[in-house]
């Protein structure tokens, strides 16, 4: 009996001991549960929400420009500001006074804001830019009435600056707000909706050079997007590389003054390398006007002007070479030995073929009787057509072409580029359905026709003559620097773009056809007082648009050539320039390069060489008498 009573004490007392146990576990757990709800709950609620970072990205400045001097940037930045609205700290019921009164400080319309504001994300923490390119004294007024204007904030955004306006601009280009298209291209690559990004020129074609690392701001936020922390953890932006060009600031103002305001282009080429010393193309534009506030304004004006200011002529457009393509036409004629260069062929001033009249541009009674240096030196058509349609035919006038770089991208390093064109009779047929014909050939002979090339293409053209078969692929960048420190991180190196099979022998004949061109051709007057020896062409091209005119005084106007003609190449200089026929006739092209000419090997700015080479008079005797041809 006692051990039944003792058993059932035991299993009693176990039971109290767990009770109690479990008891006292769940007063720790209500406790606990009451301290995290009660006494600590604010602090445990606000720490829930502190979980996330925002990064904020701090713009780099881009990389400057320099010609290739390199001692004064060309393109650089100014400081400026880009106005921003945070909508969820403006409070609720204020969002429309707030706008309207940032609008009228940006001199913009409330509209204008609440189109990148809408109703939607209007409760956001999300900084959103609402206009760039804002003064100084924008922003102060802002900042004296910051407590009018909660949620509104600004930070520095600098604008580009270009410091030498004029030609330049086809060279340098502009920068402008990235758009969705490339956006969508570039997101990969580090930029964002908020980028400036390069759209024409040395820009755009260098743009990752340019654009530098941007720094980041990295500020603790709230689930709301709040910024909590006092002190955000910066890393400072890393500003582009600074890039050298080849282009020799004094002679590109040389180039600019000589072709004056005359639709065309001129080029200076070292062709021993490649290098672009001066490309000017007129008309031009302000790079400056696309950092604006009227930037859209100011474009639509550009697009619509006639004469088409955006357009880099020296690269961008093809034109009939006319009677610089003898050059080629020569080099073909004596490397395939279809005529001796001795022989002579009769001018009458014209060629009666397939019953048209091919007119000379001397017409009755013509040149008489020519030898290849001669022909080339009075530039007659007659003996050009002669060797193009009876002793070298299209297909090997084509292939000559070719091999100067006709037809072709010459890889200068700037974003779009025009290729010419070198037609065949398979091309035609593809194009019009029609067989080639003799009279087709006849006007490709005299670099007329369907023959096209651009002014680029034929600076390459000499510069294959003066180098004896290599051209030297054309190039702008000359070096990449790094911009704190100065130093060289890539050099730009000479590269073959076209190595010619033509013998040796014959560049020498060609380079003697074309002194003597100048010696004792059509330019020789041009030329006389010019003490540096140079080698050139001329050509006059007829151009459809004015072939019927009742003036008839419109045509292309060419020159190309190399100086001195007795020095090596690595001391030359080619030069090739166009004014198109929509000037008023003056034969200027010659002159326009004897200008460069003399200016480039003398260290003399354009009056200077005018001077030297005494051309006042004829300047103002040509603006007289323009209008008659001269080839």
């Amino acid at each position: 009996m006692y051990k039944i009573t003792e058993d059932k004490i035991s299993k009693v007392s176990k039971v109290m001991i767990l009770t109690i146990m479990i008891a006292f576990g769940f007063a720790v757990y209500l406790y606990r549960l009451f301290s995290m709800q009660i006494v600590q709950g604010e602090h445990y609620r606000s720490q829930s929400q502190r979980i996330s970072s925002q990064i904020s990205i701090i713009s780099a400045q881009r990389g400057e420009i320099f010609d290739r001097k390199a001692n004064l940037p060309i393109v650089t930045n100014e400081n400026s500001f880009a106005v921003e609205v945070t909508p969820g700290e403006i409070p609720s019921g204020r969002y429309d006074t707030v706008i309207l009164k940032l609008a009228n400080y940006l001199g913009i319309s409330k509209a204008e804001i609440d189109k990148k504001i809408p109703k939607n994300i209007r409760r956001s923490y999300t900084a959103i830019q609402i206009k760039s390119n804002v003064p100084f004294t924008v922003i102060s007024n802002i900042a004296e009435n910051k407590t009018d204007l909660p949620g509104v904030s600004w930070i520095s955004k600098p604008i580009r600056r270009y410091l030498h306006t004029g030609s330049l601009s086809h060279i340098v280009g502009y920068v402008g707000d990235i758009n969705k298209t490339e956006i969508t291209v570039l997101y990969n690559q580090g930029y964002t909706q908020n980028s400036i990004i390069g759209k024409t020129g040395i820009e755009k074609q260098y743009d990752s050079l340019l654009q530098g690392k941007p720094g980041r701001e990295l500020s603790t936020v709230d689930v709301h997007g709040r910024i909590i922390s006092n002190t955000p953890t910066i890393e400072p932006p890393t500003m582009g590389n600074s890039l050298v060009l080849t282009i020799d600031s004094d002679i590109q103002k040389l180039v600019e003054d000589a072709l004056g305001a005359r639709v065309g282009a001129s080029i200076v080429l070292k062709p021993s390398t490649g290098e672009v010393l001066a490309m000017v193309s007129y008309p031009y534009f302000d790079s400056n006007i696309f950092s604006s506030d009227d930037s859209a304004v100011e474009y639509a004006k550009l697009t619509r002007d006639p004469l088409n200011p955006l357009l880099n002529r020296a690269v961008q457009v093809s034109y009939p070479p006319a009677s610089t393509f003898k050059i080629i036409m020569t080099a073909a004629m004596l490397q395939e030995k279809a005529f001796p260069s001795s022989k002579a062929i009769e001018c009458k001033g014209k060629m009666v073929y397939g019953g048209r009249v091919f007119h000379c541009h001397v017409k009755d009674p013509g040149h008489g009787w020519l030898d290849m240096k001669n022909g080339l030196a009075q530039s007659c058509d007659v003996y050009f057509w002669t060797i193009g349609r009876d002793y070298l035919g299209i297909e090997k006038i084509a292939s000559y072409a070719r091999e100067f770089g006709f037809g072709k991208s010459t890889q200068i390093d700037l974003p779009s580029q025009a290729n010419g064109l070198v037609p065949t009779a398979e091309w035609k047929e593809k194009k019009f359905h029609e067989k080639w014909l003799g009279g087709d050939t006849m006007s490709c002979s005299i670099g007329q026709g369907y023959m096209e090339a651009t002014p680029l293409q034929l600076a390459n053209m000499v510069a294959m003559v003066s180098n004896e078969g290599t051209i030297y692929k054309p190039h702008i960048l000359k070096e990449v620097r790094d911009s704190v420190t100065n130093e060289v991180i890539q050099e730009i190196k000479p590269t073959v773009l076209t190595q010619s099979t033509i013998d040796n022998d014959v560049w020498k004949e060609v380079q003697d056809a074309m002194r003597y061109t100048v010696t004792d051709g059509t330019i020789e007057w041009v030329f006389h007082r010019q003490k540096i020896q140079v080698a050139a062409k001329t050509g006059t091209a007829e151009v459809d648009q004015y072939k019927n005119s009742s003036d008839n005084k419109h045509w292309h106007s060419w020159l190309v050539a190399y100086a001195p003609y007795d020095a090596p190449p690595e001391d030359r200089i080619c030069v090739a320039t166009i004014v198109e026929a929509i000037n008023n006739w003056e034969w200027w092209a010659p002159y326009c390069t004897n200008i460069i000419i003399q200016g480039y090997f003398n260290n003399q700015n354009y009056d200077e060489a005018v001077n030297a080479l005494r051309y006042q008079s004829v300047i103002e005797e040509l603006r007289k008498n323009s209008g008659a041809r001269r080839e």
